[in-house]
Parts: structure tokens; C-alpha cells; sequence
């Protein structure tokens, strides 16, 4: 890879995050960044409004992080995949059959041959009959059931240490949403690739809502 395109890469990225409360699951991002990313700096083309959470049908909702046209094909073909089962079978698919679709397409995704590699890295948030669900489905078809939270994107070293110490497993959604706000606010403030706003969505077996979309004022400063 050309040395200037590497440089260009490194410079962008974003920040996502799941985290598990006592009444539903919460999903936040980063907005307006300038790149959806893969995890540790390495980033691909994406529009400078790029939502970085998308919903997948009325019980499924996902962010993405990785190279925006491979995790649009993803998500179009797991929509439709997950519609014809629906339309098959006469009923919804399971959360978990949702998430191991998303997974077995990551994998073949990331294997086919290319210049570029079809790296998609996916939390996955969903509500079934059975419950509310988080997993993390990697680039690689690695699917796990997260029970507590988890991030992805070059933000998660700013993240992750903000949820380590301050994450309580009887926390509420109203708390949930309060520490990622403050998660994310960090990693827009010390993570010169990730975005200067926020999108929150909760998940609970009401249905998915977007409870916060908005710009944060960033200290240029921080971000040098």
C-alpha cells in the first residue's frame, strides 16, 4: 500500500458501543465523523454524515465500523435474507438466528479475495419473545453474546476504561445512557478520528427509539 494512502487511513475512524442495562440494551456512536472504522485506526470511506447505527428490521439494529460499501452490502443482504426466512417459516427470526446470519456473511465477506479487505465489525442489538440480546459479531464471523458491553472502532481505547470502572450490572437505561454519552464524548475529545456527536438508541421489547442525536463541542486542543 501506497505510504500516503497508509497515512490518510490512520487519520480517521469512529467510536460505537453496546451496553447491557436491568430493562434493555442501549446502542451509542459517534456522528459526523469523517470514516466508519474497523478497530485500532484502520479505517475505510464513508460519508462525512454517516450514520454509524443502522436498523436492520423492526427487531434488529446494528453499528457498524469497517469499509462502509462492505458493511452496506452486509446489511442488505442479511435484510434480505432475514425477510425471505420471515416470509418462509411465517414468523420472526430469533435474535440469535440474526445474529449467526450476520456472522456466517462477515466471514465469507472478509475471505474473498480483494485489494482491499471486507472487514465489518458489527454489535448487534436485538428483542424476541425470548428477550433483549447484545452480541459482537467481528470481521472475521466471530459471533459472542456480550452480557455486560462492549465497543469497537479506533475510540475503544478511550472507551473501554470508562466503562471498565464505571459499568454496574443493575444499572438502568437512563444510567446506561449517561455513561455512554460520557464514553463517547471521551473518545470525540482524545481520538482525532472519531466523530463530534452522538447517537443513542435503546432496545427493549417495546421496540427500538432513538432517544439522543446531537453535535458535542469538541476542545480542538484535546484532539492535537
Amino acid at each position: 500500500m501506497d505510504h500516503e494512502l497508509k497515512k490518510y487511513i490512520r487519520k480517521t475512524g469512529t467510536t460505537t458501543l453496546g451496553i447491557v442495562c436491568k430493562d434493555g440494551v442501549l446502542l451509542a456512536a459517534d456522528r459526523k465523523g469523517i470514516y466508519a472504522d474497523s478497530g485500532g485506526g484502520v479505517v475505510y470511506n464513508a460519508a462525512k454524515d454517516e450514520q454509524k447505527i443502522e436498523q436492520v428490521n423492526d427487531n434488529v439494529i446494528v453499528t457498524t465500523a469497517g469499509v462502509a460499501s462492505d458493511l452496506q452490502k452486509v446489511i442488505k443482504i442479511v435484510r434480505s435474507e432475514l425477510k425471505l426466512k420471515e416470509l418462509k417459516s411465517k414468523k420472526k427470526p430469533s435474535i440469535k438466528e440474526s445474529a449467526n446470519l450476520f456472522a456466517a456473511i462477515a466471514y465469507q465477506n472478509i475471505r474473498q479475495f480483494s485489494a482491499i479487505p471486507g472487514i465489518t465489525h458489527f454489535l448487534l442489538a436485538g428483542w424476541d419473545d425470548k428477550g433483549v440480546y447484545l452480541y459482537d459479531v467481528h470481521p472475521d464471523g466471530y459471533i459472542k453474546e456480550i452480557k455486560k458491553y462492549s465497543s469497537t472502532g479506533s475510540g475503544m481505547m478511550h472507551v473501554n476504561p470508562i466503562l471498565d470502572s464505571e459499568y454496574e450490572e443493575e444499572m438502568n437505561l437512563k444510567q446506561g445512557i449517561e455513561l455512554a454519552k460520557k464514553a463517547v464524548n471521551a473518545s470525540s475529545n482524545r481520538d482525532p478520528a472519531s466523530g463530534e456527536g452522538i447517537d443513542v438508541f435503546t432496545i427493549t421489547k417495546e421496540g427500538i427509539k432513538q432517544v439522543l442525536s446531537q453535535e458535542a463541542v469538541v476542545q480542538l486542543k484535546n484532539r492535537e
